[in-house]
Parts: C-alpha cells; structure tokens; sequence
C-alpha cells in the first residue's frame, strides 16, 4: 500500500515539475501575435481570391501590418475597406482608382463567322485540342464557352450572345476572370475611363480580319491619327489606349469603321449614330450629283 502511494506522490511532483517546466517554456517561447493584423484581417472581405498577391487574406493582413503591402491593396474591397484598415494601422489610405476587367472582343454570334459547327466539351481550354483552333473563323477572340463565368465569384461576367461581357458595377478587379482566359482577352482598365474601349485581339491585318469578324480591328490607324492627345496607337496591328493619356472624348470611337472601339456611354453613341446618319446623307447627295451629270 505503502508502495502504490510513494508511486502516486512521485507522479504527481513529475506532473508538477513538467506543468511548471512547460509553462514556462510557453512564455519564453510564445509568438507574439500582432494585434494588428488581426485588426486588418477583420477590415478585409474574405473572399480569400488571392488577387491581392498574397496568399488570401491572412496573408494580405500580415502583409500589411508589416508594413510590405499598401493598406489600399485589397482590390476587391476597395476604396471603403482601405479607409478602414488604414485607420487599423493609423495612415493614410491615399487616393485608390478602381480598376474593372475588360474582354477585348466584340464578335458575338451575329458579327463573327464560323468554320463549321461545334460539339463537343465546353472548355475554353480545349480549343487549343480542336481543329483549325476553334469553330469561330477568328482564333484570337472569345469562344464564349464561359471559363470565366466559372472563375468569377462575384456573378459580374457572363456570356452573351457567344462572348464574355463584364458587368462594370458588380466587376471587383479580382482578375480571377483574367487568369481563367486563355485567350488572355481580359484585362483591368479604369472605372472612370469605362466609356471608350478597343474591343479586338486579332494581331492580323485587313482582308483575314474582314473574313473573319464584322467588327475587327484592320490597324486603319484613323483612330490614332484622329486622337487630340495622342492616346491610341496601333501596335501589332491592334490599337491600343494609353488610359494614362485617354480623356475619353470619344473621338476615336467616332471615327472608327469597323465599330471595333467600343462605348457605354449613351451621349457618345448618339453623336456617333448622328455622325454616320450625315455622312449617310451627304454620300446620298454626292451620289445625285454624279447621277445627274452623268
């Protein structure tokens, strides 16, 4: 009996000793958490989507309390989540442009043609598995068999009429869309500036571009001679803004042939429309004249 209580003290003084030993080896050793970044973590939306470059959104308010990331680098919160973590971290959150994805194609069913019917897997990334590139005549624009709406978690991109359109207000800049395309057709471009676009990827020139899409770009450079700030040039025989410059003005959009630049903007498609109903007009008028000499 005597025994089996000496074994049981003994325990127990082990018991002691080890709970004493770990306890405080716990503090000499503990890792100080940054009450920060859990003040940070708690700003952030939590979508996780990795478009800020970190490893979600642990990783982006760890970041950002050591100081290594803006506080306005969350693209998917924006302007109103960079207030609140840079008030976290006792900043200033700095002016933010919110950025918007663009899908540079414009040939929905009805103005691009087609090389024969399809059926088959629904994958953008199996065109690259399919003869002659793909059943569109145009290997460089959107398959619209919808990998990015797929991607998207935020229900902003769906295809319409066989190509990916971006709704511009529910749109967060994850680029989640971008990197599921691998057509790469989508890109960000400002939100402010959403009004004038070039909406063509085919790096070909003139009668291949015609065959193919009703409104692809044939590098006719009217839009770059025409910009008043020299904001739109051709490279690769595809124009290209520079938002940097770009006022919007609308002036490339107006004069381009092929309807390749694109606008949401209701007052530039009306000056537009009024545009090609003159020249319309006055092509009627040159038409008679000749006519009537004749």
């Amino acid at each position: 009996m005597n025994s089996i209580v000496l074994s049981i003290i003994v325990l127990v003084i082990v018991g002691l000793i080890i709970g004493i030993m770990l306890g405080v080896a716990g503090r000499k050793l503990a890792v100080k958490t940054d009450e920060r970044v859990v003040a940070v973590r708690e700003c952030l939306p939590g979508n996780n989507c990795g478009a800020c470059g970190y490893p979600g959104c642990d990783g982006m308010a760890a970041a950002i309390a050591a100081g290594n990331a803006p506080v306005n680098g969350c693209p998917v919160g924006g302007a109103p989540v960079a207030e609140k973590v840079a008030e976290v971290m006792g900043v200033s959150a700095g002016a933010t442009e919110k950025m918007v994805a663009f899908v540079k194609c414009a040939g929905t069913c009805d103005r691009t043609k087609n090389n024969y019917d399809y059926t088959g897997v629904e994958s953008c990334k199996m065109i690259p598995f399919i003869p002659g590139g793909g059943p569109k005549k145009c290997s460089f624009g959107c398959f619209g068999f919808g990998d990015c709406v797929e991607a998207c978690q935020f229900d902003a991109i769906h295809v319409i009429n066989g190509v990916a359109f971006v709704d511009k207000e529910k749109c967060t800049s994850c680029e989640a869309c971008i990197k599921a395309c691998p057509q790469h057709l989508i890109e960000l471009v400002p939100y402010e500036k959403k009004s004038i676009h070039v909406a063509c990827s085919n790096t070909m020139r003139g009668k291949p571009v015609i065959e193919a899409c009703d409104v692809g770009c044939i590098a006719c450079k009217k839009c770059e001679n025409s910009c008043p700030k020299d904001a739109i040039h051709v490279e690769n025989n595809i124009a290209h803004i520079d938002y940097d410059k770009c006022v919007a003005c609308g002036i490339c959009y107006q004069v381009c042939p092929r309807d390749t630049i694109t606008t949401w903007d209701p007052k530039q498609a009306e000056r537009k429309a009024k545009m090609i109903e003159k020249k319309k007009a006055e092509a009627a008028v040159a038409k008679a004249a000749a006519q009537a000499k004749a």
